[in-house]
């Protein structure tokens, strides 16, 4: 299977950045809507999105460069928690950071899903990333 990757740049340098991706009231500004995240290597790594139970562990964190994480959905016999895993990289660029997300061994029709909605979310981190608001997801599941 080949990895989905894809990177964006964010006009805030990575230290800026990272905290969005280990700090539950952060992630859930531009990802999700409930998050459980203890940033250790071993911790959990929950985070509910539209519906879709996100369950795996931080495998590794190099901050505010690196995190390996486990990832898989709960649940699920596709895509079990821990099946497959997200390396994110957050480089200085001039005007910022160049963050990178490599998703590795995802299924097939899994791996469509996430080319879908890794580039969307990443969106949404370039505005939270740097102080600003992203407003609702506008594919957020409404209760």
């Amino acid at each position: 299977m080949t990895p989905y990757r894809t990177f964006i740049d964010i006009a805030a340098p990575p230290d800026q950045v990272y905290p969005y991706l280990t700090r539950p009231e952060a992630i859930v500004t531009w990802m999700g809507d409930y998050a459980v995240l203890d940033a250790v290597p071993g911790g959990v790594f929950h985070l509910d999105i539209n519906g879709v139970p996100v369950r795996g562990r931080y495998l590794e964190l190099d901050p505010p460069h690196r995190l390996l994480i486990s990832w898989g959905h709960a649940g699920s016999e596709v895509l079990p928690p821990g099946a497959s895993t997200v390396e994110i990289t957050l480089a200085a660029i001039p005007g910022g950071t160049r963050v990178t997300v490599e998703h590795r061994d995802l299924p097939p029709g899994e791996a469509a899903q996430h080319a879908i909605g890794w580039p969307r979310f990443l969106a949404r981190l370039a505005l939270a990333g740097t102080g600003r608001d992203p407003g609702p997801d506008p594919f957020a599941v409404v209760g």
